[in-house]
């Protein structure tokens, strides 16, 4: 029931539709008069306040008229009052790669729960794009900013970067969370690339394999290049590298790389791609050439991205709880948790078919 000073849906101002038919738009100003407040008074009980607050009993009757018109509050005018807004901003580099899509389900999931909702960027690795999309969700207001992947070994390049986010935190008051190396003044959640490389490549030369290729991914790529470094490292002796091809950290580079490597005469025991897309990738490369995996040569990759279940040979890789590592980020950024190692050194290497 509305309180003294109520008003009649009579008094909302409409406006014409396309169609030729009156839409009812409720302002904030209908509330305030329908609850007997001033508008100030509407605003602060709607919005919230940084500074004042508005009693119990008076913001339950704003509510009410609220309610009772279907009044929808304005989510840039929340942002201003309350400094902040409730989104949530998420940049990661392809949302059609499925290392970036698993983790932004975790991130997703945990928004929602949090009572945020995320806005999604997608860089498209581009540094200056990722820039862009950090100055936007300083503009929103967002009480929050993850970063996915994508950081390079360029030191002019970070150290924008790091400018970049220290405005957004200076401007928002916000939590920032990076899921990727620990290069920049900002909580960093990494996959554990090295360890889990190091691992793997110890369980294939334990089955005997003794010659390798590496398809690194960009040389300035930090993420391919702690799993590639971490790959040679757990060899120890027991095999030998002979060869390693860059390329793009997609399924396209994979097949690149792969293609370069078997023209190039080289047939190692195992190829190695620093990520599940690449060594999709790799595979139809091989296939393409008259070759069998695993008969003729074998490839493993990282991540255990989902759409592996569909693959033919079944892959060998690393696993890494992706859809996890995007909810700790959350916690993280919403400053709900301090950096627990634990999270981040999940792994466990899974030998399929691929490999024999």
């Amino acid at each position: 029931m509305l309180q003294r000073g109520a008003t009649s849906r009579r008094s909302v101002a409409r406006g014409p539709v396309s169609d030729g038919t009156l839409l009812c738009v409720v302002t904030l100003s209908d509330v305030a008069k329908a609850a007997g407040v001033s508008l100030s008074t509407a605003s602060r009980a709607i919005n919230g306040s940084k500074d004042r607050t508005v009693n119990a009993a008076l913001r339950d009757r704003v509510l009410a008229a609220a309610a009772e018109l279907r009044y929808a509050p304005n989510a840039a005018a929340q942002a201003i009052a309350r400094g902040r807004s409730s989104t949530l901003s998420l940049i990661v580099h392809d949302i059609t790669d499925p290392y970036f899509s698993s983790i932004a389900a975790g991130v997703s999931r945990a928004a929602r729960a949090a009572g945020s909702t995320v806005i999604l960027g997608i860089a498209e690795h581009d540094p200056n794009q990722t820039l862009s999309l950090i100055e936007a969700a300083r503009s929103h207001r967002s009480q929050a900013l993850i970063i996915v992947g994508g950081l390079r070994a360029d030191d002019a390049g970070l150290t924008q970067l790091q400018s970049c986010i220290d405005d957004y935190r200076r401007s928002t008051g916000a939590g920032v969370a990076i899921v990727g190396q620990g290069v920049l003044d900002v909580a960093a959640v990494a996959p554990a690339n090295r360890e889990g490389s190091v691992a793997l490549a110890k369980a294939l030369t334990a089955q005997g394999f003794r010659t390798y290729a590496i398809l690194t991914g960009p040389a300035d790529h930090l993420t391919a290049r702690d799993r590639a470094e971490g790959f040679a490292e757990g060899l120890d002796g027991s095999g030998e590298v002979v060869k390693r091809v860059d390329g793009d950290f997609t399924r396209d580079g994979g097949y690149a790389a792969m293609t370069e490597l078997l023209e190039s005469g080289s047939r190692p025991d195992v190829v190695f791609a620093v990520n599940d897309v690449m060594a999709v990738g790799a595979l139809a490369a091989a296939r393409e050439a008259g070759l069998s995996v695993p008969g003729d040569i074998r490839v493993a990759g990282f991540d255990d991205i989902p759409t592996l279940r569909d693959i033919v040979p079944s892959l060998t890789t690393v696993r890494v709880p992706l859809e996890r590592i995007g909810e700790f980020a959350v916690s993280l950024a919403l400053g709900e948790t301090s950096l627990d190692e634990s999270v981040t050194q999940e792994y466990e290497v899974v030998l399929r078919d691929s490999t024999g």
